[in-house]
């Protein structure tokens, strides 16, 4: 049977992908590959499936913003007790521990960039452990999770020779 390292990377790509096909691709017997899927599952390994969207083809008004933030690490639950406080609010999309002169990643998403400052001063700011924050908004989009979200230009016209 293929890896369980193959099995990932592929549904990484296409969570869509049925476990027939999948089998196919990496050699496997249906039976044992959604054995293995559903072992992944419940261990926790694969988290949930999710639908890509490029927002900005629609008429739905988002914002995308990063936000840095810099913490006081609490006594003896390091950061994970305000990193948890941060992802618990519904707009936060994403929380990272990085290195670098910020601890802290926040990815969220709000309806205008005045949503996302009322978030960052009235809800991030004010938490007892956050010293400083630095917000980046997202303005536009050219990859996203290894999929290339803006196609080039293709000239269609015809050539025409003399």
């Amino acid at each position: 049977m293929g890896t369980r390292e193959e099995i990932l990377r592929i549904i990484e790509k296409n969570s869509r992908i049925d476990v027939h096909e999948l089998s196919v691709m990496i050699g496997a017997d249906e039976i044992a590959v959604a054995n293995e899927l559903k072992a992944l599952e419940e261990e926790g390994v694969i988290c949930g499936y999710h639908t890509m969207v490029d927002w900005s083809k629609t008429e739905i008004e988002k914002v995308n913003a990063l936000i840095e933030v810099k913490v006081t690490p609490q006594r003896g639950l390091g950061f994970d007790s305000i990193a948890e406080r941060i992802y618990k609010y519904p707009e936060v999309t994403s929380v990272y521990l990085m290195s670098g002169g910020f601890d802290l990643m926040v990815i969220l998403e709000g309806k205008s960039l005045q949503e996302v400052a009322g978030f960052v001063n009235n809800k991030l700011a004010t938490l007892d452990t956050v010293l400083s924050t630095a917000t980046h908004f997202i303005l536009k989009k050219y990859k996203d999770h290894g999929t290339i979200l803006t196609k080039k230009y293709e000239d269609t016209r015809e050539i025409i020779t003399p």
